[in-house]
């Protein structure tokens, strides 16, 4: 019998998925050293910006320079019954609305290039900044969030180039313009539309902060679900084999209804700005009316003069609510300036010191590896690793042995320098590991982990991320030393098998052969093997064994295994518990003592006989 029940909702956890940005500010008003910064990125293109420029200038008195040219007919030789001077106008204003039109039509080419330009290098730029960062940006940044960046962000401040800020540029010179030649036909009128001009700035100067608080939340709660969908799809397997489907539902809907009430409240807002600004507009159309009717009344203009006027005036104000509808564009816009340049401009824990130098490519031996009293902590105030010390020697082979979370990833993650130790030193062939560049050690070392990661490709494309300007006949020798040339070779198109995302279409043990060939093309001196054996059957394994002896020969190499074929083989084992070496010594040395290390032993054996 099963019971039915409402879906449980983690309020816990969705206070804590919105609390995420508390630090990001939601009202700010828009800063143009952002937009200057925006601008930085079109530089490729700085020609078309210029000449954008200028049409966006032209374009913005053509328009009313059309209507002038319409009051002029009128007032002239429509008055006077000139059909010649007719004809001559409507040819004047013919080729400047063709002339118009042209250059709208390069305004909007250029517009869209220069847009382009800029959202790529904001893209590469992100891109390059995420993978520089070490390991403890993607500890605390959820995937979600970047791609958020990568995504809404960015479109965010496309719309913003192409559309609002070339629009809005526009939409203010056509009121410029039509208030300069509002106020040479007659001042006096031209100063009721002034007198008007505070109420319009009041109206905008209320509902920005409004749209400005609305359009960041809103943008902020959609990062928040772009997060939580990435990290659900990626632990799908989680949600379903815990039946976890109606409660991430559940959760998943609260957020979405966070954002929902934020968008709406911004349309709502922006539904009252903008049929104001035109109630306005036409409130303002009446009064000029009013006031120019007593003028012309009272013979102080002409009914001519008055009809250019009102002309002028609806281009004056038809601008007004595209301005306003532009604006909330423009707030949504640089609420993604800020978040994308917040993760631009991320200052990483640490970097590489200027003066640091390249770790000595000596092939054929490996690296010396010295731990002095090393102390690490992923957040430096809770350490997981105590005064360790211990020294690998060149081409020995250093396992490490503890229950989990007993500190042996921590020291894989130091030796790879992902992390930096927060106390004591860590050498690399006499140098502190601060002084060696990153890169020089990571192009000599070889590292394959439990969960290996294959991109999209086929196997031959994912060996050879190693090095890939390896040959087709490096490839394939590197996977006959490790006696796995049949397995890759029996693939269903070899070399050539489509891998598929993550790795899809390969079994785990078929991925560890591809990974295990991948390190051994590199060349290393530095091996690293974390629980590399475990994915794999003991029959493969067994293959592997004589092939892992050739690999580590010479080389330093640490390993996390709990197979003991790998363990009985090490120059030195260190068993760790907690985060300190309790135990050290040979695997025989170990067993004869009878500590830590021969409890850990038999319970070796005990899993090794029951699989």
């Amino acid at each position: 019998m099963s019971i039915q029940t409402a879906p449980i909702r983690d309020l816990g956890l969705v206070r804590r998925i919105r609390d995420e940005d508390d630090d990001e500010e939601l009202q700010k008003p828009l800063e143009w050293s952002l937009i200057r910064r925006l601008f930085t990125y079109a530089a490729p293109v700085q020609k078309k910006l210029t000449a954008l420029s200028v049409m966006t200038v032209i374009r913005a008195a053509q328009l009313p320079a059309l209507v002038w040219i319409t009051t002029l007919i009128i007032k002239g030789p429509i008055a006077r019954s000139d059909f010649g001077g007719i004809m001559l106008g409507v040819l004047a204003y013919a080729l400047l609305a063709i002339w118009t039109d042209g250059m709208f039509h390069f305004r909007q080419r250029y517009a869209l290039e220069i847009g382009e330009t800029v959202v790529n290098g904001l893209r590469a730029d992100i891109f390059a900044k995420v993978q520089r960062q070490p390991m403890s940006f993607f500890h605390r940044v959820k995937i979600g969030r970047i791609i958020g960046r990568l995504t809404s962000d960015v479109e965010a401040l496309r719309v913003g180039i192409q559309d609002v800020l070339f629009v809005s540029a526009i939409q203010t010179g056509q009121m410029i313009f039509s208030a300069a030649v509002m106020a040479w036909c007659d001042w006096a009128l031209f100063l009721v539309v002034l007198a008007l001009a505070p109420v319009l700035w009041i109206i905008n100067r209320h509902f920005r902060v409004k749209l400005s608080h609305y359009s960041r939340a809103a943008s902020d709660s959609f990062s928040r679900v772009t997060a939580t969908l990435a990290e659900s799809v990626n632990g799908i397997r989680v949600t379903q084999g815990y039946v976890r489907q109606q409660t991430n539902s559940g959760l998943f809907r609260d957020l979405l209804a966070d954002h929902s009430r934020f968008s709406v409240a911004l349309a709502r807002t922006s539904a009252i700005l903008t049929p104001l600004l035109e109630l306005n507009s036409q409130f303002f159309v009446a009064i000029l009316l009013l006031f120019g009717g007593w003028r012309v009344f009272h013979h102080q203009m002409g009914i001519g003069d008055l009809i250019t006027f009102f002309l002028l005036a609806n281009q004056f104000f038809a601008p007004i609510a595209i301005i306003g509808n532009q604006y909330n564009q423009a707030l949504i816009a640089m609420a993604g300036a800020e978040r994308v340049f917040r993760l631009v401009d991320w200052t990483p824990d640490w970097v590489d010191a200027t003066d640091a130098v390249a770790l000595p490519a000596m092939r054929g031996t490996g690296v010396r590896v010295e731990f002095r009293g090393v102390t690490f902590g992923y957040d430096p105030a809770r350490p997981v690793l105590h005064d360790v010390n211990f020294t690998a020697e060149p081409g020995q082979t250093i396992a490490l042995v503890g229950h989990t979370g007993s500190g042996k990833s921590s020291i894989i993650n130091l030796v790879a320098k992902f992390y930096l130790p927060t106390a004591g030193q860590l050498l690399l062939d006499g140098r502190e590991v601060r002084t060696i560049t990153s890169e020089s050690l990571h192009r000599q070392m070889g590292m394959v982990q439990q969960q290996n990661f294959l991109f999209s490709g086929t196997v031959l494309e994912n060996i050879r991320f190693a090095k890939p300007g390896a040959t087709d006949d490096e490839v394939r020798a590197a996977a006959a030393q490790l006696d796995c040339l049949d397995l890759l070779e029996a693939l269903p198109r070899g070399f050539h098998t489509e891998v598929g995302e993550h790795g899809a279409s390969l079994s785990i043990g078929q991925r560890q052969i591809v990974c295990f060939t991948r390190a051994l093309l590199a060349d290393p001196r530095l091996v690293v093997l974390d629980e590399a054996t475990s994915a794999i059957d003991a029959l493969t394994e067994a293959r592997l064994q004589h092939a892992l002896v050739t690999l580590l020969r010479g080389r330093t190499s640490f390993v996390v295994a709990h197979r003991l074929s790998t363990i009985r083989h090490a120059d030195l084992v260190l068993v760790l518990d907690q985060g300190i070496i309790v135990e050290r010594g040979t695997h025989a040395e170990l067993l004869a003592r009878g500590g830590h290390y021969a409890a850990l032993y038999r319970q070796f054996v005990q899993v090794d006989e029951r699989a």
